[in-house]
């Protein structure tokens, strides 16, 4: 029977061989979490911003092509046009309900009767309101309008502008309606010939109005 001497000598000397190989096994260098992180994103993060930088770049490229697209759209839509026959009809108008505020006005200031006076003011509110809607169908059709009354209307002015008491009462009141028989007859030739439907249906419902201007001055004209 062997002695335990000799036993113990062989399990101790393993016991030392298992020590010190898993003493090596620890001393090894080893990755840990910390490094295995450094080294994914160092890997990942060049990666991840080039497809980065690739949708950003589609993306304005897209956003430019849409900003492009709608400018050329809006840029190329043609504006609003009008015939040249309604055009002339609209500065005509723009340009008689200028001066027939005008002297309306100077009628109000310079007229010696009371009736005369109250056809001034009268001329001054509705063509003024006219006068209104004329600019916004201009504006609707890119058209210009006349920003003052024309030479011929300006003289007329003037020529009332150095007449004074019932002089000036008659002066006024047949040049009223030596003019609004020229109105009458623009606006009823307009009402039913009229190229834009807009235009039409402007001078349709403004030709009662002038109907009535008309009808007014007749009567008041032979008494002065």
């Amino acid at each position: 029977m062997p002695s335990p001497v000799a036993v113990g000598v062989p399990e101790q000397g393993m016991r030392r061989a298992v020590i010190a190989r898993y003493q090596m096994a620890q001393s090894r260098p080893m990755v840990g979490k910390s490094q295995f992180s450094e080294l994914l994103m160092s890997n990942l993060l060049p990666r991840v911003g080039v497809f980065s930088s690739c949708v950003l770049l589609s993306a304005s490229l897209a956003i430019a092509q849409g900003i492009t697209s709608s400018t050329a759209s809006t840029s190329a839509k043609p504006s609003p046009s009008v015939h040249a026959d309604d055009a002339k009809f609209l500065k005509e108008a723009a340009d008689g309900g200028m001066a027939e505020v005008e002297l309306g006005q100077l009628a109000v200031q310079k007229a010696a009767s009371p009736q005369v006076k109250e056809f001034g003011k009268r001329m001054v509110e509705d063509h003024g309101k006219t006068n209104d809607e004329v600019h916004e169908l201009a504006l609707q059709k890119s058209i210009r309008l006349p920003k003052r009354p024309s030479s011929k209307n300006a003289a007329a002015k003037a020529q009332l502008e150095k007449l004074s008491g019932d002089q000036f009462d008659q002066a006024y009141m047949a040049y009223m309606v030596a003019d609004h028989k020229k109105d009458v007859a623009d606006f009823q030739r307009e009402s039913s010939a009229a190229h834009d439907p807009t235009v039409k249906t402007f001078a349709t419902q403004t030709l009662p109005t002038l109907q009535d201007h008309l009808k007014q001055a007749q009567s008041i004209a032979p008494a002065q």
